[in-house]
């Protein structure tokens, strides 16, 4: 699409959350309703702006909550919002958003940075401007209420002031003398709801579809308007676009906590009834394969695949190994995983004959969607494992899969981990009985994944002693993660969830990495977790825990039940036997519940964890 925000490279998506409202009924409600659905990509601070013959303004630093306790009325039935993970200024009152402009007549709320903002603000106090914040978001105000100064309609105004800045954006702006919405998109994502006489705005179709199902994406480049009559998306010169609706799964409902304390433990017991949705209807246990329509390849596509290549980051990118592994297991051709950020810094050469993944529950991680643009340029196509429908990546890739887990409230992903795992499952399975993989084996992998779904209820049922493995952890200067194979990701996985929500330092490595430097910092009682299910290398696993034992570690083993192993564990969680590469499947389940048993005896916030955000990037 041409348009003038074409050659700026995104500097990153901040997982800040927007909504807006425009309507009949009293904005203060429906918009603190919708900041309550997006609080996940941020919890800095938050802040409502209600237009009413001013702009009423209140902000607040810390949860909803915080705010919601204190909010003044504010009547008026047309507003913006937003909830805060700070980047550019503290976590301060004057740095939430929203921002107005020092006459009172602009308000903006912005997701994402301005790489040239320090030369904008510098810009604005020449002229005279005192500005009230240290964020970069806030020249937006100013220069759109300076362009309203020289005559200009709104939209004249914010094209304007589009062409000035610099980096990326997801954009609202209200007016004290304009009943209107502006939206901006460059780089962070924004959709448009549409009911019978309402017009929702928000950073996330979740926050949307309580009040309607019809939603619309605005594009990089695109500007929206947002009045009593509807809505129009256009680019910055005038020239209207169309926009289809975004299909949403019937899924996608409002996520509430029922009986669980906090959303992790409920998506923790949620990934049996999860997988079962991701492998329903794809599973073909006469042929020993799989059906996974979005990729759309034919038995020669299958046969000529050169190399497959997944991209992700943190949760994702473990996910993407075990994909990796699995791909080499049963297909027989090379697999690489690669750590998102890092993909366009090193000028990969690009197969357009290979396979590409992109691995995203939000489908919206900028590094993932940056290195997207990097293999299309260089003329491959890219498939996306995605969970969240009308997402970038899954727009922006336009084929690809869903994992179908439906909304993942909780900052520390466990649910779409497993979802992830289990769509490569089922291409790795697809590729492999396209190429060289034997029926008999295929049926014995479609058993297995058939079973999961149970053995996953089974063992949420018996956990075993999760209790133990947390009063070892407690206190520990570190903790060390080991697994060999398959069982390797997941014991970055596990490092990775403790270390989210208990903030205990953590390492991972490959049990036979072990001794090549992190058996240093084994004293007595040092806790180790490691993951041995019976799968072909336990027995190099083995080596690795005696290793440990010999210098006083404790060992918390997690391992298939009845095996022999668990004669050597000091704390023994055992698991379902399962085939041996769809053991993570279930050997994750205890480092989630290790990781939330621990963060909670610690008196931590589970679900909204210190300095994250649901997916956050920054490049």
């Amino acid at each position: 699409m041409p348009n003038l925000f074409r050659e700026i490279q995104p500097l990153g998506i901040i997982m800040c959350g927007i909504f807006g409202y425009i309507g009949d009924k009293n904005a203060l409600q429906v918009l603190v309703q919708g900041l309550l659905r997006l609080e996940y990509r941020g919890y800095d601070s938050s802040g409502i702006v209600v237009r009413n013959g001013s702009l009423q303004m209140f902000k607040e630093i810390g949860k909803i909550s915080d705010l919601t306790s204190s909010l003044p009325k504010m009547k008026g039935t047309i507003g913006i919002s937003h909830t805060r993970w700070a980047t550019h200024g503290g976590v301060t009152k004057e740095n939430a958003h929203p921002h107005i402009s020092e006459d009172g007549k602009v308000a903006i709320v912005h997701n994402g940075i301005l790489q040239n903002s320090n030369k904008l603000r510098k810009r604005l106090m020449r002229k005279g401007i005192s500005l009230s914040s240290e964020t970069d978001s806030e020249v937006f105000c100013h220069f759109i209420s300076m362009e309203l100064d020289k005559g200009k309609s709104p939209m004249e105004a914010l094209a304007s002031v589009l062409r000035i800045v610099r980096g990326t954006w997801g954009l609202c702006v209200l007016f004290k003398d304009h009943d209107m919405i502006l939206c901006a998109r460059n780089g962070s994502p924004l959709i448009i709801g549409r009911s019978s006489d309402e017009l929702f705005i928000s950073s996330d179709p979740h926050a949307i579809r309580e009040h309607t199902n019809e939603m619309f994406a605005l594009d990089d480049g695109q500007i929206a308007r947002l009045d009593r009559e509807g809505f129009e998306i256009m680019l910055p010169e005038g020239t209207p676009v169309e926009s289809n609706p975004l299909e949403i799964d019937e899924e996608w409902g409002v996520s509430e906590l029922g009986d669980y304390p906090h959303f992790m433990l409920k998506e923790i017991h949620e990934q049996s009834q999860s997988l079962q949705h991701c492998i329903s209807g794809r599973l073909r246990h006469s042929s020993g394969s799989a059906n996974l329509g979005g990729l759309d390849l034919t038995r020669k596509d299958l046969t000529s695949i050169p190399h497959v290549r997944l991209i992700g980051c943190g949760t994702a990118l473990h996910a993407a190994q075990i994909g990796q592994l699995l791909i080499e297991k049963w297909a027989r051709i090379p697999a690489v995983s690669h750590v998102a950020s890092e993909f366009n810094m090193n000028d990969p050469v690009i197969n357009p004959k290979a396979m590409h993944f992109a691995i995203s529950q939000s489908g919206e991680t900028a590094d993932t969607l940056s290195a997207v643009k990097e293999i299309q340029r260089k003329g491959a196509d890219v498939h996306g494992v995605i969970n969240v429908v009308g997402s970038t990546i899954a727009r922006q890739c336009g084929k690809g899969v869903y994992i179908h887990s439906g909304p993942e409230q909780s900052v520390a992903s466990t649910k779409a981990f497993t979802n992830m795992v289990g769509a490569l499952s089922l291409f790795a399975l697809k590729l492999g009985r396209g190429r060289s993989l034997n029926l008999a084996e295929g049926k014995k992998i479609t058993k297995g994944m058939k079973e999961l779904p149970k053995k996953i209820e089974a063992y949420l049922e018996n956990q075993g002693p999760i209790a133990e493995a947390v009063d070892a952890i407690m206190g520990a200067k570190n903790v060390l993660f080991l697994g060999r194979g398959v069982s390797s990701p997941v014991a970055s996985e596990g490092a990775l969830k403790l270390m989210e929500i208990a903030y205990i330092p953590c390492l991972a490595y490959p049990a036979g990495e072990m001794k090549h430097g992190p058996i240093a910092l084994i004293e007595e009682g040092s806790p180790v977790v490691v993951i041995a299910p019976n799968d072909g290398v336990q027995d190099r696993t083995l080596n690795a825990i005696h290793e440990c034992k010999a210098r006083g570690a404790r060992i918390i083993l997690i391992h298939e039940e009845g095996d022999p192993i668990s004669e050597i564990g000091d704390i023994n969680i055992s698991v379902p036997k399962t085939h041996p590469m769809l053991s993570p499947l279930i050997t994750v389940l205890p480092t989630q519940l290790i990781a939330y048993h621990t963060a909670l005896k610690l008196g931590n916030d589970v679900d909204r964890p210190r300095n994250l955000a649901k997916s956050v990037t920054v490049e």
